[in-house]
């Protein structure tokens, strides 16, 4: 794939890239201004004009991927036989200007039924940019007519219909943040067991009653988790000191919760 394709797989996958331009030129060089490669922490696609001027980019960008640097760096390289890297020399005789822009990787969230409150917290988070999976076993309630105020946003948003929603918790990439809010109590209950046979995932949020919580709890020790595993979801969701049942009041809440925890980088 070229560098724009291999672009939209990192974002739509949830990792960050290092896009690198040749902004400037002067003198001869190996590529020309506006030459372009994409730098992923184990991959490239495009080149900017291979040698040392290359491999110090790659080395640059996966620097910024592992710090989590998010603002853009103009590099300068002089290609000449005094200018030594740790790559060697490139003696093209001109000097070059890279643009290193990098994409932090997109939070993913995963809601796991679109009734009223998942319908609304959808719509909510589709705002921001992130990878959004919308997960339901009825297949009426993730419509294209439906969900088009949700897929108006600016996040990526995926409708998933599937008779065994916890199945497809499990592909989740790490990381993921996952509301429950299934029609169906049964449901709810496979999911958060689903959830809580991985260690990776960003947080778990699970809607109910504080009855409902209670009964989960119980029946989720008696499948023998412990009670810091149990403890790893929330319930109810959203903030403490937002009251109100309406299911956008309940969306906002949870969302802003959310936000705090992506914002702190928390998974509590």
């Amino acid at each position: 794939m070229d560098w724009l394709e291999a672009l939209q797989h990192l974002r739509s996958s949830g990792l960050p890239g290092v896009l690198a331009t040749v902004s400037e030129v002067r003198g001869h060089s190996p590529r020309e201004a506006g030459a372009k490669m994409l730098v992923g922490a184990s991959a490239t696609w495009g080149t900017v004009g291979g040698g040392n001027l290359e491999a110090t980019v790659i080395d640059r960008a996966r620097e910024m991927i592992a710090g989590g640097v998010g603002a853009a760096e103009n590099v300068e390289f002089s290609l000449n036989e005094h200018a030594v890297t740790q790559h060697g020399r490139q003696c093209c005789g001109g000097k070059v200007r890279v643009l290193l822009e990098p994409f932090l990787s997109l939070p993913t969230v995963a809601v796991f039924g679109v009734g009223h409150v998942g319908y609304e917290l959808g719509r909510v988070l589709s705002r921001l940019p992130m990878n959004l999976y919308l997960v339901d076993s009825r297949a009426e309630q993730l419509l294209p007519e439906r969900l088009a105020d949700v897929t108006s946003g600016v996040a990526l948003v995926r409708a998933v219909h599937t008779p065994v929603p916890d199945s497809f918790l499990g592909e989740l990439p790490a990381g993921a943040h996952v509301f429950i809010m299934s029609h169906d109590h049964s449901e709810d209950f496979l999911l958060c067991d689903a959830a809580l046979r991985r260690s990776d995932l960003g947080s778990v949020g699970l809607i109910g009653s504080k009855a409902k919580w209670s009964r989960f709890r119980g029946k989720l020790a008696a499948e023998g988790y412990a009670e810091a595993e149990i403890a790893r979801i929330q319930c109810p969701i959203g903030l403490p000191d937002v009251g109100g049942k309406a299911p956008a009041v309940i969306a906002v809440s949870a969302a802003a919760d959310l936000l705090r925890r992506l914002s702190s980088g928390s998974s509590r």
